[in-house]
C-alpha cells in the first residue's frame, strides 16, 4: 500500500503553477506529530498482521520545512514501513542536509523541471537548477557510499517551457547518478491562468511518445529508469484533447491512500469532500480493512464528479514501467 501524506502546506518557492507558491495569500497547515505517530502505528500493525510492504510519502508545500520529518520517518521505519519524500531540493546544499534525507528516507523525489534559467524562473529561485543538480550529484555519490538501497527519483513538469528541453535534462540526471526519472503533464486544477498558456497540446504528446523510446533506452544504459507506460501517455492525450476518462473501480482504499493537511483520508486526492474520513476512525487494522467495501458503497451511492474524468495520475500509470522495459527483463 502506498500511503500519500500532504503533512505541511508551507512552501518558500513562488511557482505560478502550483497551489501552495509562497506568494499567494491562502491559509497554511501545519501537522502535529502526535497523530500522525498514532496512524503509524496503525498502519505497521496492518503491515506485520498481513504481511503487505506499506510505503509512506511526505508530501507538501515544501515537507522539509515541517519539523516533524525526521522523527516520524525515523517512526515508521521502526515499524517497518518504506518512507518516501518529495521535495523541491532547497536547502540541500549542506553535507548535513543530505545525509538526513539518506538516514531518514528509502526513497526521495527532487522537482526540476529543466535545465538553466527556465526551472529557476518557473520556481521563483534563481540559480535553482544548478543548485539542485549539485545536490543530485552530491546525494548519488553519498548513497553508493553508505546506503545503496536508497532510491533517488526526480520528477519533470513538462509544459510550454520545459518540453523542448526534457530531453537534454534527462541525459544530465543520468549521468548524475539519478535512479527513475518521472514526469507529469502541467495541470490546471490549481493555477488555470497559468496553465491556458502552458499546457501541452495534442501534437506535443504525439511527438513526446515519438521520442522516448529512444530516450528510454539511453537512459537505461545509463542505470536511470523512464517512469510511464503506454497508458500514461494515452492519458496525457485525452487530457490535452479534452477528452474526459470516466474510471468504473479504481479499487479505491485497496492499494492507495492519501490524507492531507487536516487528517481526512481519502482514496485519492480529489475525493476528499466526497469520501473522506477522519484519522480517527482508522484505529486498528481492521479499520483498514473495511476501506475498500465502505467507498466502494459510498460511490455506489453517489460518486464523485472527479471520477468522471480522473486526474490520478497514480492510477493512470506515471510511475509505472514502460512495455518494452518489462518485455526484455528490465
Amino acid at each position: 500500500m502506498i500511503v500519500v501524506w500532504r503533512i505541511d502546506t508551507h512552501c518558500n518557492l513562488a511557482c505560478g503553477f502550483c497551489a501552495y507558491d509562497r506568494r499567494l495569500d491562502v491559509p497554511r497547515q501545519r501537522v502535529a506529530a502526535a497523530p500522525v505517530a498514532a496512524f503509524l502505528d496503525v498502519l505497521g500493525e496492518w503491515s506485520r498482521q498481513r504481511a503487505q510492504p506499506v510505503l509512506v510519502s511526505w508530501l507538501g508545500g515544501e515537507p522539509t520545512r515541517w519539523p516533524h520529518w525526521k522523527a516520524m520517518s525515523q517512526h515508521a521505519r521502526a515499524l517497518g514501513l518504506r518512507v518516501s519524500l518529495t521535495s523541491n531540493g532547497t536547502g540541500l546544499q549542506q553535507e548535513a542536509a543530505r545525509a538526513a534525507l539518506i538516514e531518514h528516507l528509502d526513497e526521495l523525489t527532487l522537482s526540476l523541471d529543466a535545465l538553466g534559467t527556465t526551472h529557476d524562473q518557473l520556481r521563483g529561485w534563481p540559480g535553482g537548477s544548478a543548485s539542485v543538480l549539485v545536490a543530485i550529484r552530491a546525494l548519488a555519490e553519498a548513497r553508493a557510499a553508505r546506503a545503496p538501497a536508497f532510491k533517488l527519483r526526480v520528477n519533470v513538469v513538462l509544459m510550454q517551457r520545459t518540453l523542448a528541453g526534457f530531453a537534454a535534462l534527462g541525459d544530465a540526471l543520468a549521468a548524475a547518478g539519478v535512479d527513475e526519472l518521472s514526469f507529469n503533464a502541467l495541470g490546471g486544477r490549481d493555477r488555470p491562468e497559468f496553465h491556458a498558456s502552458e499546457a501541452l497540446r495534442v501534437a506535443d504528446i504525439e511527438r513526446l511518445r515519438a521520442a522516448l523510446p529512444a530516450w528510454r533506452q539511453r537512459w537505461r544504459a545509463q542505470g536511470m529508469r523512464l517512469c510511464g507506460d503506454a497508458h500514461y501517455l494515452d492519458r496525457l492525450q485525452r487530457a490535452a484533447a479534452g477528452i474526459a476518462v470516466p474510471v468504473a473501480d479504481c479499487a479505491p482504499g485497496r492499494h492507495f491512500l492519501f490524507i492531507d493537511e487536516h487528517g481526512t483520508v481519502a482514496p485519492c486526492a480529489y475525493t476528499a469532500a466526497d469520501y473522506g474520513l477522519p484519522l480517527s476512525a482508522l484505529q486498528q487494522p481492521a479499520d483498514l480493512d473495511a476501506l475498500p467495501a465502505r467507498w466502494r458503497q459510498a460511490r455506489a451511492q453517489r460518486r464523485a464528479a472527479d471520477c468522471a474524468d480522473c486526474p490520478s495520475t497514480q492510477w493512470a500509470g506515471k510511475f509505472a514501467l514502460a512495455m518494452e522495459e518489462m518485455v526484455h527483463g528490465h
